[in-house]
């Protein structure tokens, strides 16, 4: 079909993204780049920085004000990359409108925020996805089916550094910026939340944000899950360690390749009450190294592509509000820890405020 024009009409998706700082060019990049989307207009309040990303999406709109872009009948998505004290007020408008959104992580400043977007989204009959862009990885995905075919057996442990020398940021903590993502990543992998949060930090600027950070996540079962993350390394390190009964797995995702390694070790505890002892005689093992294939793919493109297949079949995204608000509960919980001196939160407690 063709207008009167004679030109073919567009049915791409045309989204509009907010925010053109660290993260908002990957997004422009990524949709230009997507044959079912295009970028149909972009908004900083920083013009040096519309125009420095204005060749990445050419034909479109830029503008100052997040308001016009929003308000734009002709868009039918929004993708917000702003900070994270932000993202609460441009998400409702922009599901006022009737827009379909996807914001970066995490979802909002709280569960009472996050709650509100995901009943505006049922309302307004729109897709609420957040960036949860690590579950999207080949990594993550080649670790979710070993767990779901129980390749480790019982699991013990999940313990995750993710270090760097910055990017500070001035709105959230180290644990908001960075911990979101492994919270993400466990939620997924496990698929169930905690039962207490416990968290220590501090500060060394002016900020008095939290720059350093130690997270312990206890589940039942006796599986713990520990996240360390710090904006003062002198080295960048993303590496997550799994330990199950019968095996042990080492994610590094800075490697060039063989980013998954599954380790045949262990060990075997047995009672010992020779001679009315009680001792716990232990025996390690020591196997061999299996290296499995992990797809090769740019996880934010594969993360667009299913929000556009979320949008095109009314279906729920992996990454909903849903996932997006538990990631914000476990947020508040460590807020919550870092302020009672480090003590365990039990997540039946309310803990904002």
């Amino acid at each position: 079909m063709t207008d009167v024009s004679g030109a073919a009409p567009d049915d791409r998706l045309a989204v509009g993204v907010v925010g053109c700082g660290y993260w908002g060019p990957n997004l422009v990049r990524n949709l230009s780049e997507n044959e079912r989307a295009r970028v149909a207009a972009i908004a900083d309040l920083r013009p040096e920085r519309l125009q420095a990303i204005a060749s990445r999406a050419p034909g479109a709109r830029l503008t100052t004000s997040p308001e016009d872009l929003l308000e734009d009948p002709g868009i039918d998505a929004v993708a917000i990359a702003t900070p994270v004290s932000t993202h609460y007020e441009l998400a409702l408008r922009a599901l006022e409108q009737g827009k379909h959104v996807l914001v970066a992580k995490p979802l909002a400043a709280s569960v009472g925020e996050a709650d509100h977007l995901i009943q505006r989204a049922d309302i307004a009959g729109c897709v609420l996805m957040v960036d949860h862009t690590y579950v999207y990885t080949g990594a993550v995905r080649k670790i979710s089916s070993l767990l779901e075919q129980r390749a480790l057996g019982d699991l013990y442990y999940l313990d995750s550094v993710r270090v760097n020398l910055g990017l500070f940021q001035h709105d959230v903590n180290v644990i908001w910026d960075l911990a979101a993502h492994d919270f993400s990543i466990f939620t997924d992998l496990l698929g169930v939340e905690p039962v207490s949060v416990q968290a220590v930090g501090s500060s060394h600027s002016a900020s008095g944000l939290e720059d350093v950070a130690y997270v312990t996540l206890e589940y039942e079962d006796s599986l713990l899950a520990h996240c360390h993350v710090n904006w003062l390394s002198p080295v960048k390190i993303r590496q997550t360690l799994i330990g199950g009964s019968e095996r042990m797995l080492v994610w590094n995702d800075l490697a060039a390749d063989e980013k998954v390694k599954v380790y045949d070790s262990g060990f075997d505890a047995s009672p010992d009450d020779e001679q009315g002892l009680h001792r716990t005689i232990v025996s390690y093992r020591t196997g061999d190294v299996w290296i499995p294939r992990i797809e090769r793919h740019e996880a934010l493109a594969v993360e667009l592509d299913h929000f556009v297949d979320c949008v095109r079949e009314g279906t729920r995204p992996i990454t909903g509000g849903e996932a997006g608000r538990r990631v914000v509960r476990l947020l508040e919980a460590t807020s919550a820890s870092l302020k009672a001196g480090g003590r365990a939160i039990e997540l039946a407690e309310p803990v904002a405020g």
